[in-house]
C-alpha cells in the first residue's frame, strides 16, 4: 500500500468512525429515553417481551405457550445475553450489547474494505443506513444475527467450513441466514460449506432439544398469523378500509395485523409468492455459470430481498438484515447490486418514518400512512426486481473469462479447509 493510498484509507476510516460514533450516541440516547423524539417508544420489546422471556428461559424451558414467541431455539442466546452484564438493568445491558454488535459489523466492514480490490462504499451503507433506520436497530436482537451473517459472508470467501458453521448458527438464531448458502459456487466449496452448515445446525438443534423442552415450537407458531400492517399484502386492506371493508387491525401474534374477510386469502397469496421466489432461486442456481467473490454476497442479498418482500410481515427490523448484506455487496468492485442497495438504504429511512414516527397513521390507514407504505414497499419491490435482473445477468448471461462454459471458482474455495 502506497503512502498516498494509506493516508486516503485512514482518512476514510476516520470519517466513517466519526459519523458512526455521533449517530450511534444519538441512537443510544434515544433507546435509553434520554432523548424522547416524536413517535412510539420502540423499547417495549426489550423491556417487556425479551425480559419476560429471559425469566422463563433462565428456568431451562422455552416460552412455547406464549404466542409472541415465534423464534428458533438459538434466539434464547440473544435474549439471555444481557445477563452477561449483571451490573446493568436488563434493557440497558441489551442496548449496550446491540451497540457492540453494531460496532463489530462496522469493524468487519472496515477491515474488509482495506483489502486490495475492495470498495469503501459498503462501510457507508452500514454506517449511514443504520442511522437512517433509527433506534429500532438497538431495540431488537436482529443486529446480533446480522453481525453473524456479515462475518459468515466475509469469512466465507476463504473458509468454506467456517462459513457454513456461522450460517447455521445464524439460522438457529433467526432462520433467515440459511439464505447465505444459496450463493456458494458449485463444487467442493459448496459441499464443504453445506455439510458444515447441516452438521452444525443439527448438533445445535439436538442440543437445545435435549436440554430445553419446546425448542421446536417455532415451527408451528406462526400458522395462524394474519397479514401484518406494514407488509406488501397489507396495502390491499389499507385501501379497502376506505371502501367499506369490515375487517380490523388488532395486536395479534406480537404485531399489529389485519384480521377479517379476505385476510387468509392475501396471506396465502404471500406464501405462494414466497414459494415462487424459492423456485426462481433454484432455477437461477441451476442455470448460473459464472461465479466471483461478488456473486457470493449478491446472491444472498437477492435471496433475502425476495423473501422479505413476499413476507406476510415486513417489520422494521428486517431492514437491518438487508443493510448488513447490502453493505457486504458494495465492498466488491465486480458486484452489480449498487442500485438495489441504494434503494434499500432509502427504504430504511422511509421505514423510520412509518415506524415509529408516524405508525399511528399506518395503523389508522390515513392517506399519509398509506403513502409511506406505498413508497417503502415500492422501493423494496424495485430493489428486488433489479437485484434479480442483475444477478441473472452477472451469472447466467455473462460469458466467463476465456469463453469457457465452466463456472469460475472463488479464490480459496477449492484449496482452503483441505
Amino acid at each position: 500500500m502506497s503512502g498516498r493510498t494509506g493516508r486516503a484509507t485512514w482518512t476514510r476510516t476516520g470519517g466513517a468512525l466519526a459519523v458512526w460514533a455521533a449517530t450511534r450516541a444519538l441512537l443510544l440516547l434515544w433507546v435509553l429515553r434520554v432523548i424522547v423524539p416524536p413517535g412510539l417508544d420502540v423499547t417495549y420489546d426489550v423491556s417487556g417481551l425479551y425480559q419476560k422471556w429471559a425469566t422463563v428461559l433462565s428456568g431451562g424451558v422455552f416460552p412455547e405457550h406464549d404466542v409472541t414467541w415465534q423464534y428458533p431455539p438459538g434466539a434464547a442466546l440473544a435474549v439471555l445475553a444481557p445477563k452477561l452484564l449483571p451490573f446493568l438493568p436488563y434493557a440497558t445491558a441489551f442496548f449496550v450489547l446491540a451497540l457492540v454488535c453494531d460496532a463489530l459489523v462496522t469493524a468487519l466492514l472496515l477491515y474488509a474494505a482495506a483489502r486490495p480490490g475492495r470498495r469503501f462504499a459498503g462501510v457507508w451503507v452500514w454506517v449511514v443506513g443504520v442511522a437512517l433506520l433509527g433506534p429500532v436497530v438497538f431495540a431488537r436482537y436482529d443486529v446480533m444475527v446480522t453481525a453473524l451473517s456479515v462475518a459468515a459472508l466475509l469469512v466465507g470467501t476463504r473458509r468454506a467450513r467456517a462459513f457454513g458453521a456461522l450460517a447455521a448458527l445464524g439460522a438457529v438464531v433467526k432462520v433467515w441466514p440459511v439464505l447465505l448458502l444459496v450463493g456458494t459456487p458449485r463444487g467442493e466449496g459448496t459441499r464443504r460449506s453445506w455439510t458444515s452448515a447441516a452438521v452444525t445446525g443439527l448438533v445445535l438443534l439436538a442440543g437445545f432439544g435435549l436440554l430445553m423442552p419446546g425448542s421446536l415450537s417455532f415451527l408451528t407458531a406462526q400458522r395462524d398469523r394474519g397479514t401484518e400492517v406494514e407488509s406488501l399484502g397489507a396495502l390491499v386492506f389499507h385501501f379497502a378500509r376506505h371502501f367499506g371493508w369490515d375487517g380490523r387491525v388488532a395486536f395479534h401474534y406480537g404485531s399489529m395485523e389485519f384480521l377479517g374477510t379476505g385476510v387468509p386469502l392475501v396471506s396465502a397469496l404471500a406464501q405462494v409468492l414466497s414459494v415462487l421466489a424459492l423456485c426462481w432461486l433454484v432455477l437461477w442456481r441451476v442455470r448460473a455459470r459464472v461465479w466471483s467473490e461478488a456473486t457470493f454476497a449478491d446472491a444472498a442479498f437477492t435471496a433475502l430481498l425476495l423473501f422479505t418482500t413476499t413476507s406476510r410481515v415486513i417489520s422494521p427490523q428486517y431492514m437491518v438484515w438487508l443493510l448488513g448484506l447490502g453493505a457486504v455487496c458494495l465492498l466488491y468492485r465486480g458486484g452489480r447490486m449498487t442500485l438495489p442497495v441504494v434503494l434499500t438504504v432509502i427504504a430504511s429511512f422511509v421505514t423510520w418514518l412509518e415506524f415509529p414516527v408516524y405508525f399511528g397513521d399506518v395503523v389508522g390507514s390515513t392517506p399519509f400512512g398509506i403513502g409511506l407504505l406505498v413508497v417503502r414497499n415500492g422501493l423494496l419491490v424495485a430493489a428486488t426486481v433489479l437485484a434479480c435482473r442483475a444477478l441473472w445477468r452477472e451469472t447466467v448471461r455473462a460469458v466467463p473469462r476465456g469463453g469457457s462454459a465452466e463456472s469460475e471458482r472463488m479464490p480459496g474455495w477449492a484449496t482452503t479447509d483441505a
